[in-house]
């Protein structure tokens, strides 16, 4: 049964077009694998071995584990909901309008700065085997011709926006699964044995967010709830199946990272590099390759799920009522998914793959805080249903993963708080233009 609308919340008129519910339980499990694995595995051995040294094989393990608690919370608020929205409708539910308006404004920001990102990110894995497309027209062509084909792949459909990134999740697995099958026979123990040793606080913190952005985005999945066929049993069984596959990824990839390649901290591509030893070149290449398409798949997710905020908060009043519209013969919302495209396009021109990660960490923390508090709101009204979830300890682990998520947020430099503050600002003011129905 739909959860109804807070009575203050406007909404159009019942006669519109209805999103079709066409995505089942292991495309959603597809999907959530396809929306953590991005970027952040073909990065991540180098850069936590030089913060973190041999430890970083147990940082990544425990990074699995502390991010786990986020999982939960996020799942158990979606085993409330057959609504889309996500993080936004958790906290509009529990803590009324402005709030809920603020966290989804902060997950729009994410999810436009991730995609422009992530497009920045797509350019500069081609340049491993297109050096050409380091600048000039042809990083152009890259970065708006990748963002097109996934407009218009979610424009047609959720159906295929979703058969699309089961695809390209598959496709961005099968080289990690090669790197660790064919690796793990020439591992030296020696190398890929944690030490114990002091590690200084600093390095200690900005590990913590290299690690958060390896695993984040499983945030983003209850955001099409609308679109699933039993999104109240389905997304959390995808989330909690996902976060145990990544984890064991992960741990597993670095390892094999550690133990094959004795100067993993000073490599640029950790993977191909670790593969051109015990694989050859053709091994390397398709781990070169596996970064531009587990990329690509990434951004699959984020331009199918990004909408779904921008779609909600106009469902609601915030925004042009053409956001909000759902096209009559595809059934998407085409009108937000072409928006968050061609914001994504100009964000993705005019800044670089770090500074627009950087951007999205401060504000997917700002949403995990929001979720997390909402749950422990949300279990008192909703805890009752059918179906619901029902997490060990109460209210333990909710609280949990809000201090987790301060913890975190703390660790960011003062200029990425400062940017947090002013979206957030701007978010307030943005409220005020609530539109009449």
């Amino acid at each position: 049964m739909l959860t109804p609308p807070s009575p203050d919340v406007p909404r159009l008129d019942d006669a519109e077009p209805a999103m079709r519910r066409a995505v089942g339980r292991w495309q959603l499990y597809g999907l959530s694998i396809n929306d953590v694995i991005g970027s952040g595995i073909y990065l991540l051995p180098a850069a936590a071995a030089l913060l973190l040294g041999p430890a970083s094989l147990w940082a990544v393990l425990l990074a699995g584990l502390a991010v786990s608690l986020l999982v939960l919370c996020y799942a158990q608020a979606a085993s409330y909901f057959d609504q889309p929205g996500g993080g936004y409708l958790y906290a509009r539910e529990a803590f009324g309008p402005l709030v809920g308006f603020e966290v989804g404004w902060m997950l729009l920001i994410t999810r436009v700065a991730s995609a422009a990102a992530l497009a920045n990110g797509l350019a500069e894995a081609v340049t491993h085997f297109w050096p050409h497309a380091a600048s000039g027209a042809v990083r152009v062509a890259i970065v708006f011709g990748s963002l097109a084909f996934l407009v218009a792949v979610n424009v047609i459909g959720v159906r295929a926006a979703a058969r699309t990134g089961v695809f390209l999740a598959v496709a961005k697995v099968l080289p990690l699964l090669m790197f660790i099958g064919i690796g793990a026979m020439y591992v030296d123990l020696s190398l890929a044995t944690p030490l114990p040793g002091p590690i200084p606080l600093r390095d200690l913190g900005e590990a913590a967010l290299l690690l958060l952005f390896a695993y984040a985005g499983f945030e983003n999945l209850p955001a099409a709830a609308g679109e699933y066929r039993n999104p109240r049993r389905d997304v959390p069984f995808a989330m909690l199946a996902m976060i145990v596959t990544v984890t064991a990824l992960y741990f597993a990839v670095q390892w094999v990272a550690l133990g094959t390649l004795p100067g993993l901290a000073q490599s640029q591509t950790p993977l191909a590099d670790a593969s051109a030893r015990f694989g050859g070149a053709w091994l390397a290449m398709a781990l070169t390759v596996g970064a531009a398409v587990s990329i690509l798949g990434t951004n699959s997710n984020t331009i199918m799920l990004g909408p779904r905020y921008l779609h909600a908060l106009a469902m609601d009043g915030y925004g042009p009522r053409a956001l909000a519209r759902i096209h009559p013969r595809f059934r998407t919302p085409a009108v937000a998914i072409v928006t968050v495209g061609v914001l994504s396009l100009a964000l993705a021109l005019s800044g670089s793959f770090v500074q627009l990660a950087l951007l999205s960490v401060v504000a997917r923390l700002c949403t995990y805080i929001g979720t997390s508090l909402s749950v422990l709101v949300l279990r008192r009204r909703h805890g009752h249903r059918d179906g619901a979830l029902h997490l060990p300890g109460g209210p333990l682990i909710p609280i949990a993963a809000t201090l987790l998520s301060i913890g975190l947020l703390a660790s960011a430099t003062a200029w990425n708080l400062l940017a947090g503050v002013v979206a957030l600002v701007l978010g307030a003011i943005v409220f005020q233009f609530r539109r009449k129905v």
